[in-house]
C-alpha cells in the first residue's frame, strides 16, 4: 500500500448524497480516500437481515476495503428522501443503529459508525 488512508461508506446509490458523505469522511477522519459501497437503501438492506444477497454482496466489498485497503472505518448512511428506503427519519434511524450492530458483528478490524443525511445534504453522525 501507498501510505494513503482509506475508510469505507456503505452509502445510499443517490447521487445527491455522495459528495457530502465523502467530504465529511475525509474531514472528519482525515482520509485521502473514501470507499463508497452503494446499494439503493442500505440501512434498511442490512438492518432487515444479512441473508439477503444484497447484504451478502455489501459485506463482501466492504470486507474488500477493509483488508485490501486497510480502511479503519466504516459509516453505515442514511438519507433523506430515499426512494431505496422511502421510511421516515425516526424509522431510517432505527435502521441505521441495526445496521451498525450487523457490521461490527462481522469481525472487521474497522470501527462501525452510523450517519444520517438531512433534508440540507448536513451530516449527523447517530451511532
Amino acid at each position: 500500500m501507498d501510505g494513503s488512508r482509506f475508510v469505507t461508506a456503505i452509502n445510499c446509490m443517490d447521487g445527491r448524497v455522495q459528495m457530502p458523505v465523502l467530504e465529511w469522511m475525509r474531514r472528519e477522519y482525515g482520509a485521502d480516500y473514501v470507499d463508497m459501497v452503494t446499494e439503493a437503501g442500505p440501512n434498511r438492506t442490512l438492518a432487515e437481515g444479512q441473508s439477503s444477497s444484497d447484504a451478502i454482496s455489501i459485506r463482501r466489498r466492504v470486507e474488500i476495503s477493509v483488508v485490501k485497503h486497510a480502511s479503519n472505518v466504516v459509516a453505515v448512511v442514511g438519507h433523506h428522501d430515499c426512494a431505496g428506503n422511502p421510511a421516515p427519519a425516526e424509522t431510517q434511524i432505527k435502521q441505521i443503529r441495526a445496521s451498525v450492530e450487523a457490521v461490527s458483528s462481522w469481525g472487521l478490524r474497522a470501527r462501525v459508525i452510523g450517519l444520517w443525511v438531512d433534508d440540507q445534504w448536513n451530516i449527523h453522525k447517530v451511532v
